[in-house]
């Protein structure tokens, strides 16, 4: 079992499930976020963002969240290190210049990134919603006192350097999920010449849409 974890294919295993288990998040979050722009009023938001805070369920899936970020984060910059000490000073004899070494080769600084990103963002809103500074307060249809969450983030979107940022973010976080979807089922084995390709075409038809996703909501708020 140690294995699992000394092995370099061992920290890939364990870097591509926790990969995996947040690329399902961000369509959890993507669809919370959407509920901006499809409804006239922040109460669906509120709502979700509060189901989300309260349920104990989602609250144990916060942890195990939170654990799979940090593994990811973690058994990524293991690798790294590890693949720039196999490198040595001189570098590899031959360079690959194929589309997928392109992006894996960037892949440490777009994390980087987005990890700066995450920080950001969790300080804007995560705490936020924890510790109810800046929040607001705001009465559900149904007599439940909520942070308003729903206006803070329209109000983050109506600004134009904060919703530039956002937007080359997740830009950067697309490019790293283009490439990071793929590996991840390759590390899991799943990699054949019938169903790869559909794989690489899945990952690249979710990086885009979930890309775009993000990218739409502040745009549709700042021109409103």
């Amino acid at each position: 079992m140690s294995n699992v974890f000394s092995s370099s294919l061992g920290k890939k295993l364990i870097m591509s499930l926790a990969g995996l288990f947040l690329i399902l998040f961000l369509l959890v979050h993507l669809g919370i976020n959407s509920l901006l722009i499809l409804s006239s009023s922040t109460e669906p938001f509120n709502v979700a963002a509060n189901f989300m805070a309260t349920n104990i369920v989602i609250k144990v899936f916060e942890v195990v969240l939170f654990g799979g970020l940090l593994l990811h984060i973690i058994y990524g910059l293991i690798l790294q290190i590890q693949n720039w000490m196999a490198r040595g000073s001189t570098g590899y004899k031959k360079t690959n210049y194929s589309q997928t070494s392109f992006f894996s080769k960037y892949m440490i600084h777009t994390a980087a990134i987005i990890f700066i990103f995450l920080i950001i963002h969790l300080m804007d809103f995560y705490f936020v919603s924890k510790l109810g500074h800046s929040a607001g307060e705001i009465t559900l249809s149904n007599g439940v006192t909520v942070h308003d969450l729903g206006s803070l983030v329209i109000a983050k979107f109506h600004i134009g350097l904060y919703v530039i940022g956002y937007i080359i973010a997740f830009l950067i976080l697309g490019f790293h999920l283009h490439h990071g979807f793929q590996s991840a089922f390759q590390t899991l084995g799943m990699n054949h010449n019938t169903y790869t390709p559909v794989i690489k075409g899945i990952g690249v038809i979710y990086s885009i849409f979930v890309t775009a996703g993000f990218i739409i909501i502040p745009l549709v708020i700042y021109y409103s």
